[in-house]
């Protein structure tokens, strides 16, 4: 009896550290997908960038896939599809405040996706949210503003782009959750791609962009690649934690952009960036530690 005890808990501990992992490993690379973004000339758009990562993707995934099987089988393709259309949804709404926006508001607006997955997890799964996992997500929330500096200004174009890209990424995480358990993390991902690909499509043929260098391509192909694994580690992660636990999780990527502008850019470093990193990646362990928890203590 003692050994199996040893064993669920093993199992237990193992499920709440794999959760964050996946999320960390993915974070990481979306931040590098963020500067290669940044890296590119003037003339690409949204449009070109969601089209870059969600075709580039849809071909490699497709030139992977085993011969004689269908690559979009999978359970439940309706929820498949709209998931595919929120995420993409929620790509351009972020991309697009961030074009219009001062940085600190855009990323507060954006990142405030957790509570949106929060409350679409209590309507649709009847999930519960205590009171220590709510204020993770205030710690979190306010991490982000002192890091970024936050101040409430731009457009207000800009600001409602910035909290529809939050709405539909709180929305698209939680039904990742659901869709894991039946689905692999290749096909979710696909119907992603294939979403984004024909959104953006009609845009980049009307005005198409090609790439002028060698370092534009390789640029690219970084985008893609970064993409791809980073997505795919994600869509893993929702296996192990709730929609709001990994949204929580994958803001430590707004640290990790922090220190790519400190360390590569030259950008000062403040008690801004200890007070707001300490906040963020405390409230996801604090997140991790609390996960278990029932009660509304």
């Amino acid at each position: 009896m003692e050994a199996f005890s040893r064993k669920i808990k093993s199992i237990t501990t193992g499920t709440r550290v794999a959760g964050p992992l996946y999320m960390l490993g993915a974070a990481l690379l979306f931040t590098l997908m963020s500067v290669l973004v940044k890296l590119m000339p003037q003339q690409y758009t949204v449009w070109h960038f969601g089209f870059i990562r969600c075709a580039g993707g849809l071909m490699i995934l497709l030139a992977l896939s085993p011969r004689g099987k269908n690559p979009f089988g999978g359970h439940n393709i309706p929820l498949l599809i709209f998931r595919g259309c929120t995420g993409s949804l929620a790509f351009l709404g972020a991309v697009t405040s961030l074009r219009i926006l001062p940085m600190s508001t855009a990323s507060v607006l954006f990142y405030a996706y957790p509570v949106f997955a929060a409350v679409f997890g209590i309507m649709i799964y009847k999930e519960r949210i205590n009171l220590k996992q709510a204020a993770c997500m205030l710690a979190l929330i306010t991490g982000v503003a002192v890091l970024f500096d936050f101040g409430f200004t731009g457009s207000a174009f800009g600001q409602a782009m910035a909290i529809m890209g939050a709405l539909f990424a709180g929305l698209t995480v939680t039904m990742i959750r659901s869709l894991r358990e039946h689905n692999g993390v290749v096909v979710i991902y696909l119907y992603f791609c294939a979403a984004g690909a024909l959104l953006t499509l009609p845009y980049c043929i009307h005005s198409p962009v090609i790439p002028a260098t060698s370092a534009e391509w390789m640029m690219i192909a970084g985008i893609i690649l970064s993409s791809i694994t980073a997505q795919l580690l994600m869509n893993q992660g929702f296996f192990f934690c709730k929609g709001f636990e990994g949204g929580v999780y994958m803001s430590t990527e707004t640290v990790f952009t922090a220190m790519v502008g400190i360390f590569l850019l030259n950008d000062p470093v403040s008690w801004r960036f200890f007070i707001g990193a300490l906040l963020i990646l405390g409230s996801g362990l604090a997140l991790n530690r609390f996960s278990g928890s029932t009660d509304d203590s």
